[in-house]
């Protein structure tokens, strides 16, 4: 049987070791490979975390269907991470985050910065964020094409997770704004429908914060996940307030997030 692989950087913080633990919530649903990734400073400090990385592999229970591995290599996060998942054809990279608290901003900034050099998807969490069965994904679209993106992705996983999809989309008045969205909901449905996966599409007000509408929607409507492509015009994606503002989300809702600039469309 093949399998999926899943990378998890992991650098004994209590943010990569909630990665570890839903990277194993999520591989109880499919064939998985889980590859604990820890990039040293020097090859001495690799040594000892192999170690250490033998030892939690060893005590960590994983279900039938995973199968947990490692890879220490001497390297830095921000610009090896994205090689290493190309390279080795990684299907998601699962990566912790800090929330809310401290240094928010700060850390929600290192996440947008490894996103920004990655082709694969990312599942990023918190370590407030709950480890339960997904029964709704939430996937923001826009008037972009680059939006699209997560469509395929989060199809993906909701098959995976036997998980409803709500799109939401923004109202338009100007009928030729209306024309473009309606083909975009089109485009929407027909993907979620080969894939077998149950899809409602929701029009919110244009009104207001894009990004607090989709929390709302997420708090009214028990939504485990929310999807979404990340596609800044900004010559430094890692400032990018709307994606980071979402991972970084008070109720630690995992997001997963894709770079569209780099998205390759071969995942699950």
């Amino acid at each position: 049987m093949s399998k999926n692989l899943y990378i998890v950087p992991y650098d004994f913080t209590p943010t990569s070791e909630k990665a570890l633990a839903y990277a194993l919530h999520v591989g109880r649903h499919v064939a998985t490979e889980i590859r604990l990734i820890h990039l040293a400073k020097d090859r001495a400090k690799g040594m000892e975390k192999v170690k250490l990385l033998d030892e939690l592999i060893k005590n960590t229970q994983t279900p039938s269907s995973v199968e947990l591995t490692k890879m220490v290599k001497v390297g830095d996060i921000f610009s090896d991470i994205g090689k290493i998942a190309k390279k080795e054809k990684a299907q998601l990279i699962i990566m912790g985050t800090h929330g809310m608290k401290g240094m928010q901003w700060l850390f929600g900034s290192f996440a947008m910065k490894i996103l920004q050099s990655c082709e694969c998807p990312f599942l990023i969490v918190q370590k407030n964020t709950k480890i339960e069965e997904i029964a709704h994904i939430s996937v923001p679209i826009d008037l972009t094409k680059e939006s699209m993106q997560i469509v395929g992705v989060a199809g993906d996983m909701a098959r995976i997770m036997k998980s409803d999809v709500t799109v939401l989309v923004e109202k338009q008045s100007d009928p030729m704004l209306i024309s473009r969205i309606q083909n975009r909901i089109g485009i929407v449905q027909n993907e979620y429908e080969e894939k077998g996966v149950k899809c409602d599409i929701n029009f919110v007000k244009k009104k207001g914060s894009y990004q607090k509408k989709i929390i709302k929607h997420a708090k009214e409507n028990k939504v485990g996940l929310i999807a979404l492509a990340f596609h800044s015009e900004s010559l430094f994606p890692q400032f990018d307030t709307f994606a980071q503002n979402l991972i970084t989300n008070k109720s630690g809702l995992p997001v997963l997030i894709i770079n569209s600039k780099l998205a390759s469309s071969l995942y699950y």
